[in-house]
């Protein structure tokens, strides 16, 4: 195979992401009782959480960063991190949720090819909460070479009203 011309396969996705937090117990909370996940385990200044079963999305330590603030908004590091979720209904939970929580939004968008809520963890980290439309519906703005006005003039007001209407009520 030539190594200038690997691909990566379109069936790779990213299985989990591993956060460096100041207070490893605010951050359970947060991923925990208001993002949802499942904490797997807790040991030696980390945790892992899940949804779903799977073995973790999220890792947290303070291995090297217990106590410290966030990094400066000018530093190279993580600029956010996407949750997609399956459905529109299920980002809609969250973002209603969220709301219910008064945890701050820090902003929205339609991006044509997804739906975008975007907030901070307890650290800083930017997180964003997407929901991926079927690839029919915006697939004219990639076909063929790239046109970077086309794409920005893609993104539209998202309202989160609107989207939180969308939330069904959680099934126990």
């Amino acid at each position: 195979m030539d190594n200038l011309t690997y691909k990566a396969p379109a069936a790779m996705r990213i299985g989990h992401i591993h956060l460096k937090v100041a207070d490893l117990d605010r951050s359970i909370h947060f991923y925990k009782d208001i993002l949802g996940f499942d904490l797997l385990f807790k040991h030696a200044g980390a945790a892992f959480l899940s949804a779903g079963g799977y073995h973790h999305h999220i890792g947290l330590n303070t291995w090297h960063s217990e106590g410290q603030s966030p990094a400066a908004k000018e530093n190279t590091g993580l600029y956010h991190f996407a949750l997609n979720y399956p459905t529109k209904c299920e980002l809609a939970r969250v973002v209603k949720r969220l709301r219910d929580m008064d945890y701050s939004i820090t902003g929205a968008a339609d991006h044509t090819t997804h739906l975008a809520i975007y907030l901070r963890d307890p650290d800083g980290n930017g997180i964003e909460l997407a929901w991926d439309r079927d690839p029919s519906y915006w697939k004219f703005l990639t076909s063929g070479n790239v046109d970077v006005e086309k794409l920005r003039k893609s993104n539209r007001f998202l309202d989160i009203a609107a989207l939180i209407e969308e939330a069904e009520p959680e099934v126990q």
